[in-house]
């Protein structure tokens, strides 16, 4: 498993947040699912409401 950062932003009710979280995943399509899947669980979000700009290792 490879360390991955992956940044972008979400939608909040007063507008748009940023965020930077750091994860292990076997590939970066693992790691956009895991965020995706996090935000949604967490903040009751929809894909269309979380923007990833950047994946990296």
């Amino acid at each position: 498993m490879t360390d991955y950062t992956v940044t972008g932003r979400w939608k909040t009710p007063d507008g748009w947040q940023t965020f930077e979280t750091e994860l292990d995943a076997e590939n970066e399509d693992v790691a956009v699912e895991h965020v995706y899947a996090e935000f949604g669980s967490r903040h009751n979000l929809k894909r269309a409401q979380v923007e990833i700009n950047e994946v990296a290792r």
